[in-house]
This record gives C-alpha cells, sequence and structure tokens, in this order.
C-alpha cells in the first residue's frame, strides 16, 4: 500500500499527508533533541557553528564530538539510498520497509534508553559521555527519513528541515506573479507553494505538539515518531490483495 502512495503525483491529498506528516515528525523529533540535551539533529549547520565555538574556547574533546554528529545523519543517508537510489538505477523497487523498520527502531531505543536512564537527565546540559548515543541515534534516524523523501519526490521536498524549503518558497513566490500569462506553470507553482507551506507548517506545528508532550512526560514524548513511522511501515507490509481470476 505504501507503494501505492508514493505513485502519486507530488501533490495530490495522499503526497501532501505523506509529505506533512512526515515534517510533523522531523519537527517532533527535533524538538524532543533540543528540549533533552539542547542540540537540533538536523541542523547540520548548527553543529558545525557549535564546533567553531567549542574550538576558540580550548573544548576540544566537545568539539571533537558535536563535529562527529552530523557523520550519523550521512550514515542515515546512505543507507537509505543504498535501499532506495541504488535499487531503483538497477530496475529493483526500493525497500522502504527496511528504512521504517530501522526509524522505528531508533525512535523505539531512545524512548527505552531515555526512560531507564541510560542519557543524561532530560534537559540537562550537553553533556558528551551521556548524551553522545543520543544525539547520533536521532541524527541517524533523520538522515534515514530526509534521503528517503528526496528520493521518493526527485529530491524536489525535504522533510526533516526548512532552509532549503524555505528558499524555494521564496522563488516560488516570484515566480506566481511572474507567470500571470502562463496560466499551466502558474497553477503549478501555486500547488508547489502550497506544499512548501503545508510541510513549513506541519514541522512547526509539530514542534510545538512535541515540546508539549516532552515537557510534561519527557522521553515518553519520542513515542509520537516511533507510532508514525510504525503506521508507514505497517503500509509497507500491508499487500494489496490479488483478485483470483474465476474458474
Amino acid at each position: 500500500m505504501f507503494v501505492d502512495l508514493i505513485s502519486q503525483p507530488h501533490y495530490s491529498p495522499k503526497k501532501f499527508a505523506l509529505w506533512n506528516s512526515l515534517a510533523f515528525q522531523a519537527g517532533c523529533v527535533n524538538v524532543g533533541g533540543l528540549l533533552a540535551c539542547h542540540r537540533f539533529v538536523t541542523h547540520t549547520t548548527g553543529f558545525a557553528t557549535h564546533f567553531g565555538v567549542e574550538m576558540a574556547t580550548g573544548n576540544f574533546q566537545l568539539a571533537l564530538g558535536i563535529i562527529s554528529v552530523p557523520l550519523f545523519f550521512l550514515a542515515g543517508s546512505c543507507i537509505s539510498a543504498f535501499f532506495t537510489d541504488r535499487r531503483s538505477i538497477r530496475q529493483k523497487k526500493p525497500n522502504y520497509t527496511i528504512l521504517f523498520s530501522l526509524m522505528v527502531a531508533c525512535y523505539g531505543l531512545v524512548t527505552m534508553m531515555g526512560v531507564n536512564n541510560g542519557f543524561g537527565g532530560f534537559g540537562s546540559e550537553l553533556s558528551i559521555a551521556d548524551d553522545y548515543f543520543l544525539l547520533g541515534l536521532l541524527s541517524f534516524s533523520s538522515g534515514v527519513q530526509n534521503a528517503m523523501i528526496t528520493s521518493i519526490s526527485h529530491s524536489v521536498i525535504r522533510t526533516t528541515h526548512l532552509t532549503g524549503l524555505t528558499t524555494d518558497l521564496g522563488i516560488g513566490l516570484v515566480r506566481i506573479f511572474s507567470h500571470q500569462q502562463n496560466h499551466s506553470l502558474r497553477e503549478q507553482e501555486l500547488k508547489a507553494t502550497g506544499m512548501r507551506v503545508g510541510i513549513i507548517v506541519s514541522f512547526i506545528f509539530g514542534s510545538w505538539m512535541g515540546a508539549s508532550l516532552y515537557l510534561k512526560y519527557q522521553y515518553y514524548g519520542f513515542l509520537v515518531p516511533v507510532t508514525i513511522s510504525a503506521i508507514y511501515l505497517l503500509l509497507c507490509l500491508h499487500k494489496k490483495p490479488v483478485n483470483s481470476k474465476p474458474i
């Protein structure tokens, strides 16, 4: 059933629901990392900035720990591409089941370890010794998701961060007014703009709802991304019934 979903046009209601639900999940995961140990897990630029600050202040061990976290995001992206793009290039079906299984496992492990004091205290200052594995798991699963959606959308959609999407939104808004005479292109840009706004709003809403849950339930809040990923995993496992031919 998931294959049927991704075969829909980019701007179809079903695809719109897919983009938005995973953007909601990304917002929830990102704010979870921020509230748990004061770091955004999908903000590679931020990690590079923090690395520079820690190097300048002489905290070399912390700096090396921080700059290595994006490697988990990269690893997740590579694994995702291995099961999607690489298989497509070889005329095989992408294996989304493995990717959603990895995401469920990562978020489930974060929840289980968090509630059993496997990381630093929720909301405490970043400690590489306590929080490195937490950041690694969240960054890895975010990399898996982002590369998977990038592959599905043919590099049109990103759901784990908003910088590129906001840039595309700005360009699209200008194009809407520039294509006044070409109704077909203008209609296409209107759909794309609606999609981008929807993803941005969903990410923000996921951050808001996620923060409300984390502040009250702490690590149990990661059950939200567990649930969303598990729903898509079940869709991947659900086989479309084949109608038997009459005898």
